[in-house]
Parts: structure tokens; C-alpha cells; sequence
């Protein structure tokens, strides 16, 4: 061989070749390498994760402790109350032992407390209608679906047209149902929806027009946001309730769950006004003059330039405010409108199942658990889907 092959490593120990002819693996590396070995237990995997966020410091250990110390003193007794004590089959009250939860309650009244009062023969109607809302909402929100755009325009104009002929009825044959009849889980999603879609909506236009270099523009968004974080929300609600019929022309009348609809998009919409504001706030003023040196004009700029990179600076606000407008519905039941939580509220005052509030109000608590801690994971993975950091 040449003088390359002269140079290679000849020794034994180099080459992987132990004392007794026996191969050593961490000898069979050329001079300089070392084989790639797993990171250490104790630097990652559960082992790590424990030692960072539990014990890391003496503040964790004594928080941790404290924790550990309240579900050890609570977990039990609910464990026991719910599941070993607990009655799944039966009736009536009288088949529930008398120690543990009477989870036959919900079993009886689960149409109650997810249709309200709408009669049991149209549930099919409230189904149909959440199901096109569920697949409108899965097309527009899962990423790499086309058509985007006219997604959005049919659920803003023809869904609303569709879901009020299938929920009210009155028309191709379908019964009419009052609206007082609505309730529940639906009447909760229903309201929620509506509002969302009022409030994100008005909510941009006050906070672009708060920041309008027109003062009367800006005065009048400014004063009305003011005003309506000034308020509480049960405030608004008994003024669309009670007040609002007193100023429509005679012979208009509008349904009080149209108000609540109305009042809760009003009354939300200035904090999500603040919310947006801050995402344009965020933005650097080269943004604002680069739009402006391609010649674009303001909707234009706003449209294409601000407004999409203003708003992904504000998820994180935009859905603090939605998460509290879902659970603020449970307002409505103070102006008569049964809710989810009202219709449990409702149930638990039968005399055939007094006592039974406490399963409705875990119920409750589980169900606005399950709204909420889903939106506020789908805006975590936005912000990573979007990259808001760069």
C-alpha cells in the first residue's frame, strides 16, 4: 500500500483489538471520536422534568408539598363521594345511596340540560344545526383547506339564515319553537357563538378606529370602550333585558335572546377592542411606513400589511376574552334565559331531586372546563402554527 496506507492506525488497542485479541466497542472510534451516548436520566426525560418544575428550588419544594398535601386530604373523599359511593343506574332518587353522588339526576334530565325545554320530537333540528356548525368550524380553522375565504363568508351569511330556519321553524313544514323553549348546553354554545363572532368583529373595527388619526373617530371608539369596561356585564344585560324595548319605534319588537345576543357582543367588544389594540400597538411604525411607501392606501395597508400581523401579537388577549365571554353566559339565567347552568339550577329545585345540585354543578363545571381548556390549547398550537415569536 501507498503512503495513505501507511498511515493509518495499526495498533491494536486503537483499532478495537483488546489484550486478549477480545473487540473493546469504545476503542472501535478513530483517535478523537467518542460514540454518541444517551443524555443522563437526570438531565432529561420524567426524572429531569420532576427535578426542574417540582423541586428546583426550596420555594417548588414547599408549593409541591403544599399540593400534595391538598389532594391527599381532598382527592379521597371525592373519589369515594363520586365513584365508590356513587349511583350510575336507576329512576329516582329513592335507587341513589344516600352517601355518594346521584349521577342518575343527570342520566334523567341529559336531554334537559342539553336541549332545555325544546321539544324531544325537533331534537334532530338543534343536531343538525350543531353538526353544520362543527363541520364549518373544522374546515375553516384545519389548517391547508382551500377556499377559506368562502368558508367564512357562508358561515356569516347563509349558516345564520339556515340555522334560524331549522331552530325556530315555522316555515317547510317545521314546527314553530319559541325561543324561551331553548336551553341548555346548546342555548350556551348558541349564545357564545354569536357573541364571539359580534365581538371579534366590532372589536377590530373599534380598535382601528381608536387609533384613526380623525379625532371624532377616535373620541367616539374611546368613549364607548371607556364606558362599557366601565360597567358590569349583568349591567348590560338588564338594560338590553328591560331598557331596550323602551327605545324601539312602536310595533318593533325584538326577542330577549336576540337582546342577550346583542348586549353580550356589545359588551365584550371593548375588551376585545384593548386586545386587538395591543397587537397593533406591538407592531414597529416601519410597518406602517412600508405600507405606506408601496403605495398602498389605509384599508389596504390595515388589510394586508397590519392587521394580520397585529392580530397574531394579540391571540393570546383575543382568547382571554373569548374564554371569559363563554363563562359570563352564566349571566343570562338572571335575566330569565335558562342557560346551562339555569337549567341545572331548574332541575335541582324539582322536589323529586332536592339535593341533587351539587352533581349539576360539577356537570357544569366539567362541560365549561371542556369549552374552555380546548380553546385555550387550539390558541397555543395557533401561536406555534403562526409562529408569533418571529
Amino acid at each position: 500500500m501507498g503512503a495513505r496506507g501507511k498511515s493509518m492506525d495499526t495498533h491494536p488497542e486503537r483499532a478495537g483489538a483488546g489484550p486478549e485479541g477480545q473487540h473493546s466497542p469504545a476503542l472501535a472510534y478513530p483517535v478523537g471520536q467518542h460514540p454518541q451516548l444517551p443524555p443522563p436520566v437526570v438531565q432529561t426525560g420524567p426524572v429531569a422534568w420532576v427535578r426542574d418544575n417540582l423541586f428546583g428550588s426550596p420555594l417548588d419544594i414547599a408549593m409541591t408539598m403544599c399540593v400534595a398535601w391538598l389532594l391527599y386530604t381532598l382527592l379521597p373523599p371525592f373519589i369515594d363521594w363520586a365513584f365508590v359511593k356513587g349511583t350510575l343506574f336507576g329512576q329516582s332518587r329513592q335507587d341513589c345511596n344516600p352517601d355518594g353522588a346521584c349521577w342518575v339526576f343527570l342520566k334523567v334530565r341529559f336531554d334537559q340540560f342539553v336541549y332545555g325545554f325544546y321539544p324531544a320530537g325537533d331534537h334532530w333540528r338543534v343536531n343538525l344545526t350543531a353538526a353544520i356548525l362543527a363541520v364549518l368550524g373544522l374546515l375553516f380553522f384545519v389548517p391547508r383547506v382551500p377556499y377559506k375565504g368562502v368558508i367564512a363568508l357562508f358561515s356569516l351569511t347563509v349558516f345564520p339564515v339556515i340555522a334560524y330556519v331549522l331552530l325556530v321553524g315555522g316555515v317547510f313544514g317545521l314546527e314553530h319553537v319559541e325561543t324561551p323553549k331553548w336551553g341548555g348546553v346548546f342555548l350556551t354554545v348558541l349564545v357564545s357563538v354569536a357573541g364571539i363572532v359580534l365581538a371579534l368583529a366590532l372589536g377590530i373595527v373599534l380598535a382601528l378606529g381608536r387609533q384613526s388619526p380623525l379625532p371624532i373617530i377616535s373620541s367616539i371608539c374611546t368613549a364607548y370602550i371607556e364606558f362599557v369596561r366601565a360597567v358590569p356585564f349583568i349591567t348590560i344585560l338588564f338594560m338590553a333585558s328591560v331598557m331596550l324595548p323602551l327605545f324601539l319605534p312602536e310595533g318593533v319588537s325584538l326577542e330577549k335572546l336576540l337582546r342577550a345576543m346583542i348586549g353580550t357582543g356589545l359588551f365584550w367588544a371593548a375588551y376585545m377592542a384593548e386586545a386587538v389594540r395591543g397587537g397593533l400597538q406591538a407592531l414597529p411604525r416601519g410597518q406602517y411606513e412600508a405600507a405606506s411607501a408601496i403605495g398602498l392606501n389605509y384599508w389596504k395597508s390595515m388589510s394586508f400589511i397590519v392587521l394580520p400581523q397585529a392580530l397574531k401579537h394579540s391571540i393570546p388577549g383575543i382568547m382571554n376574552t373569548i374564554i371569559s365571554l363563554v363563562k359570563d353566559t352564566t349571566l343570562l339565567l338572571l335575566i330569565g334565559i335558562f342557560e346551562l347552568l339555569g337549567i341545572v339550577q331548574a332541575a335541582a329545585a324539582d322536589p323529586k331531586w332536592l339535593g341533587n345540585y351539587v352533581e349539576g354543578y360539577v356537570a357544569v363545571a366539567l362541560v365549561f372546563f371542556l369549552f374552555c381548556f380546548g380553546m385555550s390549547r387550539y390558541s397555543q398550537q395557533l401561536e406555534k402554527r403562526l409562529d408569533t415569536g418571529y
